[in-house]
């Protein structure tokens, strides 16, 4: 794959995506009711209650149809060489008046021990307020946070200390802090353990190195301990916080939660998530954990 060249490609598929949406069809794929809210595009909101009807009654379609076409994101997996390529085209959708939508949407839905998941890039400067309001609000209905995103946004969000669980990447964590981690368990632990005053739960994405969950209580490292063919990293990072909320929803303990993540995210980057069960997935795939000291 190279600029000038014509070349045939094995296969295209189209499918609803992006992060929030990617979150609902992993816990689906475990077996977790969820629902999956947030902003859609009206011209093309029909496309996509029709491709996640299969998922129901797992997941329930809520999401709010605004004026507008969805952001068309066009990812390139070249699987010869093991590489892909993301061309994005900015979201438009987002208004105040859209987000005035969103928060009495949730308003309704959010209950008391709820858990709701803000993932994805969010809007523009002059709109961070109405999300963090709209943040605020949940929170103040008795609902756990889990924030997946990055830049001035994820930075603006955690400062208001609302946040139960953060995911980001090792470049996420570093831009947050405003330091030049080194990617080594040690070093992570210690930048995540900065972050306990404003959140419970730092769970840091390590790519093929795996994850680290940081946590009042300890902090644990986990990798995948068997090579396997990798098709595809895209989605990885939302399979790994899907594993993660689903591991503690089952059983409260971080080392276990962090197993399931782990495993949730190797299966998508093997394309087994739509090829084999959750239960035969988790049973092939072999994790290894531990506490990192110090």
């Amino acid at each position: 794959m190279d600029w000038g060249l014509h070349k045939d490609i094995d296969e295209q598929i189209i499918r609803p995506a992006g992060k929030a949406l990617n979150i609902s069809k992993a816990l689906a794929w475990m077996g977790q009711r969820n629902i999956a809210a947030g902003l859609w595009g009206r011209n093309d909101y029909q496309q996509m209650v029709s491709a996640v009807r299969s998922l129901w009654p797992l997941v329930k379609v809520k999401m709010a149809p605004v004026s507008g076409s969805t952001r068309q994101n066009v990812t390139i997996v070249d699987t010869v060489n093991h590489r892909d390529m993301h061309l994005r085209y900015r979201s438009k959708l987002v208004s105040r008046r859209a987000l005035k939508r969103l928060k009495t949407d949730l308003q309704a839905m959010v209950e008391s021990k709820s858990l709701c998941v803000f993932a994805g890039a969010m809007p523009e400067d002059k709109l961070w307020s109405d999300i963090i309001r709209i943040i605020k609000g949940c929170h103040r209905q008795g609902a756990r946070m889990a924030l997946d995103t990055s830049g001035t946004a994820l930075r603006e969000i955690v400062d208001t200390g609302e946040v139960w669980l953060i995911k980001p990447n090792v470049s996420e964590l570093r831009e947050l802090l405003g330091d030049k981690i080194k990617d080594n368990p040690v070093s992570l632990a210690k930048a995540g353990q900065k972050l306990l005053e404003k959140v419970e739960i730092v769970l840091i994405s390590r790519g093929k190195k795996g994850a680290i969950a940081v946590s009042k209580d300890g902090a644990w490292q986990g990798r995948c301990i068997a090579r396997r063919k990798i098709l595809s990293t895209v989605g990885c990072g939302d399979y790994l916080l899907a594993g993660f909320i689903k591991g503690l929803k089952d059983k409260l303990d971080i080392d276990f939660a962090l197993q399931t993540a782990i495993k949730v995210a190797t299966a998508r980057a093997c394309g087994w998530t739509e090829r084999k069960t959750w239960p035969k997935a988790q049973r092939q795939i072999k994790v290894k954990t531990k506490e990192i000291a110090g």
